[in-house]
């Protein structure tokens, strides 16, 4: 009888999956978002773009050295010239660099090394109880910042986040009797509008800074970015995204919603908070319900002590002078802890989920912890293999001795244009958001973009560091209004959950206050920041000199 009534169910979700696609097919035909979505449909996957692009790498390096492309270097004075890529030399170090441009790339290492332990603290279930506990005990004045908080934060969950913060974004509003449809909004908004902000370092911020350091090697072949170079800027910026996601909910969204929505048509059982709880599951345990169980806060409280303790071994190792990994005669930031910054986030991840797992039991044996590790590094698995297109396009780039070229060109352009750095950063900003409308992974539009601009920005006097941020702060917040982002259309299938009649248009029109908002926000917040001379991280510059 269950089994029949799963299968009813089943039916009758796929009808209506059906009838809200075909809806939101026709919603989605028109308008500019329609032509934005059809652009955007053209484009080939990510892959095959860098494969694409690589080619075209190798054309232009040939019809550069033919037709003789140089360029004078002002920190050097060497004449940098545009070296083809069809000479018997460089076809054959294409061959036989390929895996060494691979496994050198600067990001790969870095982000298989943190996921290992990300992926303990994500599978003994930390991550997810982390979320809850912060929305799960605070008023319904403070529901939305929290919401909006966790969801910024989460981040570090990686895509992780969307499924976990977007349906309990939702049941916490339903719970403090909020619409449901303004707790999801909320918590997409910040998870993905606010992606490259964090409470705390997070893989985007290892996974960026490898690229910039490949990117600024172009000039400077010395040049490292540290995972940390944001972190000061980051950190605060999280709060204020929160802040700009509560005021946007509280002034608009809420009526908004409230208008689009009537009550009778909410699918009030998919916010059941016990419509998920397994019958075999423990007495003490509450499925998705937003309350950690006694077990989970025990947990918790040994993954915090856990944390408290390798923070304490970890500051004691980086400042003590007997410590082997202290550096005091060359600096703090010149320690293994610092420069390998990935080696101790891998590990503190792995420590505080080891910790939780073995107090709620989702830990059983040491067999487990391997496979968690090895389940972690599945979600990897499509970045891999972007990452060797990348990295092939990155070399290939480097070899022809265009992007050098191309970097001067365009900083003799904006030098001889003068113009004002709020101006610069202007556009740069618009440049980003409308690339982000059409290719919405931020590693693979910083990796397409960085080589250009990063060294460009170097030539000019802007710091690698600084135009990352800026990247950052145009990047993430067109990510919840692009019907190109995948992310787009899960937050599509959760509203659908909740409202039955939801489309394109109506996520849409919940979405741009919150996009417009946040991306203008957080770029007056990123000038004052910049012109008060603060830096955006330990050891970051805000200038390069050449």
């Amino acid at each position: 009888m269950a089994g029949t009534t799963k299968l009813n169910r089943d039916s009758t979700e796929n009808s209506e999956n059906t009838e809200n696609t075909e809806n939101t097919q026709k919603e989605s035909a028109s308008g500019f978002l329609g032509v934005i979505e059809k652009v955007g449909n053209k484009l080939p996957d990510p892959f095959w773009l860098f494969v694409i692009l690589s080619g075209v790498v190798v054309v232009a390096s040939w019809i550069g050295a033919r037709i003789g492309m140089s360029a004078e270097d002002p920190g050097t004075g060497e004449t940098i010239r545009v070296e083809s890529l069809l000479t018997a030399e460089n076809i054959s170090r294409m061959v036989t660099d390929a895996v060494e441009n691979f496994i050198s790339f600067p990001p790969l290492g870095v982000i298989l090394a943190v996921m290992l332990g990300v992926a303990v603290a994500e599978q003994t279930g930390l991550l997810s109880a982390l979320v809850r506990a912060m929305v799960a005990k605070v008023g319904p004045k403070m529901l939305t910042f929290m919401v909006a908080l966790a969801g910024v934060t989460g981040s570090v969950a990686s895509d992780a986040i969307y499924v976990i913060i977007i349906p309990l974004g939702a049941m916490a509003f339903y719970a403090v009797g909020r619409s449901p449809i303004v707790g999801a909004m909320v918590a997409f908004a910040a998870s993905s509008a606010g992606f490259n902000a964090s409470l705390v370092l997070n893989i985007t911020d290892l996974l960026l800074a490898g690229i910039s350091t490949s990117a600024a090697q172009i000039v400077d072949s010395e040049y490292v970015v540290s995972p940390l170079a944001n972190i000061f800027f980051v950190i605060p910026s999280a709060v204020v995204l929160a802040l700009i996601i509560t005021a946007v909910t509280e002034l608009f969204v809420d009526k908004k919603a409230h208008q689009l929505v009537d009550h009778d048509d909410l699918n009030e059982s998919e916010l059941s908070f016990d419509n998920a709880v397994d019958a075999d599951t423990p007495d003490d345990a509450t499925g998705d319900d937003l309350e950690l169980s006694p077990t989970e806060s025990k947990a918790l409280l040994a993954a915090g002590v856990t944390l408290l303790v390798f923070l304490a071994v970890f500051f004691l190792l980086l400042f003590l002078p007997a410590s082997p990994l202290a550096t005091p005669e060359e600096g703090f930031m010149n320690s293994p802890l610092i420069t390998a910054i990935a080696v101790p986030i891998a590990i503190g991840f792995f420590l505080c989920g080891l910790a939780y797992g073995l107090v709620a039991g989702t830990i059983s044996s040491g067999a487990g912890i391997p496979e968690m590790m090895a389940a972690g590094l599945k979600t990897l698995l499509p970045m891999l293999v972007l990452f060797f297109a990348v990295s092939q396009f990155l070399a290939w780039f480097q070899w022809s001795n265009l992007g050098s070229w191309t970097a001067i060109r365009g900083s003799e352009l904006l030098q001889r244009w003068d113009l004002p750095v709020v101006l610069l950063f202007t556009g740069f900003i618009a440049m980003v958001t409308l690339i982000n409308l059409l290719i919405t992974s931020g590693s693979a539009q910083w990796a397409l973009m960085a080589p250009v601009v990063v060294p460009m920005m170097m030539y000019v006097g802007i710091s690698p560091e600084v135009t990352q941020m800026l990247y950052r702060v145009g990047d993430s917040p067109t990510n919840i209004i692009t019907p190109m982002s995948p992310y787009f259309a899960l937050a599509l299938t959760f509203l659908q959950r909740y409202y039955k009649k939801a489309g394109v248009g109506t996520l849409m029109s919940l979405a741009l206050p919150y996009s417009m908002s946040m991306l203008i926000g957080w770029f007056i917040f990123f000038l004052i920041w910049y012109f008060l001379g603060i830096p955006f991280g330990p050891g970051s510059p805000m200038s390069y000199e050449l």
